[in-house]
């Protein structure tokens, strides 16, 4: 979860980042002692999912130490962020962190080009055809042309890129749930198709105790009403339910005192209700729901407190909101188990899809088998020529030091071999008498 602390009075307005940086809590004076930390808290992270995350971050760790920058961040709108107005105020932040931001930009630029290689060299070393402009891509949150100094181009790009590229990052999120969901039940139903009729009988009835146990919960408040903000009062917080005080509550839960409720801000407030349908030790809880669930709650009240879709709720939205008809909400919130996640033609339309997935892996592997068996029939080939030349050239050499052996010995014709034979003449030389000599 792409979580924690605001970074400045706009700095997650400015991105809708969703930066984390360990939160600092403000000083409250409470009638009882410190609640004890949730077991079910949303987990820490410092991962925006963004593939220029670390460079992301430590821009605007460098920004927010100019006090001008830092400053005209405190009071800018979204219209001055997505404007780009914003961005020229560049032009005024310190020699020193411009010098910084220069060698940022400089690393990023060494990290893209040796990631654009590597995808380069593999495409195209697989016969693959590159895709170029996808690869490109990759520079969009930064002026490539420039690749030494970082402008106020820079800045604009990376506000621009990752306001977008998170626009999209809560359906992404939903979607993969979805999947994990089908899996979840394509797979139950393959385990069902390899058990005898008695285990499958067994395993059915097992499921549906633990979906039965599951949906046996007490009753989970709406996210935001005013019950569910006063259980959080009154048990997480140690107030008296009747002194309840919107704007009291507002700056106890703005942790780290920004004057805004941050993504992470709010789902810290639905961990009570989490706590009604999930535990960990639960063999029919799942946790990735969990998460899920929380998700939804703060996907709700965002869409009901937060007016300017800034992804920030202010102390003035928030006090607005409790003033609606629909803070009163007395219904009981719907979890994920009372809603279907998916329709019985979509789950078949997901195997069909994990089919062909398949279908087309074990192609691809035969392939690949065929590919090894005809590599290792030529090296078998190669081994057998390469054995035979290794032989016609020890015979070579055999030959050769044989007649090397003839010449320098000049030792007589072994028996049974033919005289030498005198160039001019057909006739075998024959042995002259010595004078002297019988």
């Amino acid at each position: 979860m792409v979580r924690g602390k605001a970074l400045a009075h706009c700095g997650l307005v400015l991105l809708s980042l969703w930066l984390c940086i360990q939160s600092v809590p403000i000083n409250v004076d409470k009638t009882s002692e410190k609640a004890q930390k949730e077991d079910l808290d949303p987990p820490e992270s410092t991962d925006t999912g963004l593939h220029y995350d670390r460079y992301l971050r430590e821009v605007i760790e460098f920004l927010e130490k100019d006090p001008h920058f830092k400053e005209k961040l405190k009071n800018a709108n979204m219209e001055d962020i997505k404007s780009g107005k914003l961005s020229k105020e560049l032009n005024f932040v310190h020699h020193n962190f411009r010098t910084k931001l220069d060698e940022l930009k400089r690393e990023e630029m060494n990290r893209l080009r040796m990631l654009i290689k590597a995808k380069h060299d593999i495409q195209g070393g697989n016969g693959w055809k590159v895709d170029h402009q996808a690869l490109l891509k990759q520079f969009e949150h930064l002026n490539h042309m420039n690749p030494n100094t970082f402008e106020v181009e820079d800045l604009d790009r990376l506000i621009k890129s990752a306001t977008k590229d998170l626009e999209s990052y809560d359906k992404d999120r939903h979607d993969e749930f979805k999947r994990y969901e089908m899996m979840k039940e394509h797979e139950r139903r393959e385990r069902l198709k390899n058990m005898n009729e008695e285990e499958r009988k067994k395993e059915e009835q097992h499921y549906e105790e633990l979906r039965k146990k599951h949906a046996d919960h007490p009753k989970v408040h709406h996210p935001g009403s005013e019950s569910q903000l006063k259980e959080v009062w009154q048990e997480t917080d140690g107030m008296d339910p009747e002194d309840f005080d919107p704007k009291t509550f507002f700056k106890m839960h703005d942790s780290n005192g920004d004057g805004f409720l941050d993504e992470r801000e709010l789902e810290a407030l639905f961990t009570k209700e989490l706590e009604k349908v999930y535990n960990p030790e639960n063999e029919e809880d799942d946790m990735v729901e969990m998460e899920e669930e929380r998700l939804r709650m703060r996907e709700h009240v965002m869409n009901e407190v937060d007016s300017n879709k800034d992804r920030l709720v202010s102390l003035d939205e928030f006090i607005e909101a409790t003033k609606k008809e629909d803070f009163q909400e007395k219904e009981e919130w719907e979890t994920l188990d009372q809603n279907p996640l998916y329709t019985e033609e979509e789950l078949k339309e997901f195997e069909k899809h994990l089919a062909n997935e398949k279908d087309a892996i074990n192609k691809k592997t035969a392939e690949l088998l065929r590919q090894r068996e005809e590599l290792e029939r030529k090296q078998e080939e190669l081994n057998a020529q390469k054995e035979g030349l290794q032989q016609a050239v020890e015979e070579m050499e055999r030959i050769k030091a044989q007649k090397s052996e003839g010449k320098q010995g000049g030792a007589p014709a072994a028996e049974g071999e033919r005289s030498p034979v005198v160039p001019g003449n057909s006739k075998p030389v024959q042995d002259v008498p010595v004078p002297g000599h019988s």
